[in-house]
């Protein structure tokens, strides 16, 4: 198995500060806007995010929340192993808001459909938007893209994007490895 970095610390430190700025220019206060984490692993990006917002670019007020969606993905009868479901932490109404969904890797897109049904058990949102750090492009199932993007890669379905995060994994990084 092989492995091969497409983004190393400052990388993924410029491309969130890009991704922040991009966020500012479309929700301005965010006082209608809420960020949300897909979880697992798309909640360390949403809360790396609404920290650069807050403590970088004084933005205000940002409403962050958690979803989990492990029962609303078509594929989780599949699997041998146990699931196991994460926290949904959404302490704030999302009727009528505009929401930005936040996940590491977009690769088939089932799991922002599974977001998408997950979403309307707490309410009609205003617009729904995607942002994702890796876009795995020819990997799509489902006619999903992102609204923002970190980085767009080319990969074959025997490659896996990784990414790292110091918070979890003791490293910003992003890899891409060969099963």
């Amino acid at each position: 198995m092989s492995q091969k970095v497409l983004l190393n610390a400052k990388e993924v430190n410029i491309i969130l500060h890009r991704l922040a700025c991009q966020l500012i220019e479309k929700h301005n206060d965010f006082s209608n806007t809420v960020l949300i984490g897909l979880q697992p692993r798309g909640i360390f990006l949403a809360d790396r995010l609404a920290k650069i917002l807050t403590e970088d670019y004084k933005v205000k007020n940002i409403k962050l929340g958690h979803l989990d969606i492990t029962f609303f993905r078509d594929d989780f009868r599949r699997s041998d192993k146990p699931l196991e479901a994460n926290a949904t932490k959404i302490n704030f109404l999302v009727e009528d808001k505009n929401i930005v969904f936040i996940d590491d890797v977009l690769y088939t897109g089932r799991s922002i459909r599974a977001a998408l049904t997950a979403i309307q058990s707490f309410g009609r949102p205003n617009e729904i938007e995607l942002l994702t750090l890796i876009d795995r492009r020819f990997s799509r199932h489902l006619p999903i893209q992102p609204d923002y993007r970190g980085r767009q890669v080319d990969v074959i379905n025997n490659e896996k994007v990784k990414v790292n995060w110091k918070e979890h994994d003791n490293e910003d990084s992003v890899y891409l490895i060969e099963k």
